[in-house]
């Protein structure tokens, strides 16, 4: 399956948040699933195509033509999709994943991952059901988790759209959510067990 991870181009203060993200890399290299990120060659970005890429799996990059001319972006990727902007790179992103993934990050994760978040909501992340999770890494979204369930104790969300947000601590768990997924058939609809 296409894992579309959305992450900093910063490492952030923790050693643990690159690490878990190489880790993230290299899982998805041993079974079968495609990175799909913003091309990046540092920072968290670069950590989870170092895993996935010096494993032998597959990444694919979407980024915006002025990340190419900055030299921002890997040289070494499977694929490199360069829409003309980020809201294209965005709508892109969204539409090679089959399921999504936020590590720790910035502005720029949180405000990507809330996208699809809110399309999920109202229906427009497209037929398929896409698992979405939030890897937690050392406590780093533990407070983002007290707010989305305060936004559903004051009823500014259903209760069911934030249970559809899944917290995942380690692989094992993104390995279960993805075994739960079971799945694509030929329509690209997501199979779940």
């Amino acid at each position: 399956m296409n894992i579309t991870i959305y992450c900093g181009a910063l490492s952030g203060a923790n050693p643990e948040y690159e690490k878990k993200a190489r880790e993230l890399g290299a899982w998805m290299a041993e079974n079968g699933h495609t990175l799909v990120y913003g091309a990046g060659d540092a920072g968290m970005m670069g950590a989870v195509s170092d895993g996935i890429l010096e494993n032998g799996g597959k990444a694919i990059g979407v980024t915006p033509n002025f990340f190419v001319l900055a030299e921002v972006t890997r040289d070494d990727l499977t694929e490199l999709i360069v829409p003309d902007d980020m809201p294209e790179r965005r709508v892109k992103m969204m539409e090679l994943g089959d399921a999504f993934i936020a590590l720790p990050g910035g502005t720029g994760t949180l405000d990507e991952i809330a996208e699809v978040i809110a399309l999920k909501r109202l229906g427009k992340l497209g037929e398929i059901d896409k698992p979405i999770m939030i890897y937690n890494v050392d406590g780093y979204y533990d407070k983002l988790f007290e707010f989305f369930d305060d936004m559903a104790d004051n009823e500014f969300c259903r209760r069911e759209d934030r249970d559809y947000i899944i917290e995942v601590k380690c692989i094992e768990d993104i390995a279960r959510v993805m075994e739960n997924a079971g799945g694509i058939d030929e329509n690209r609809n997501m199979q779940f067990v």
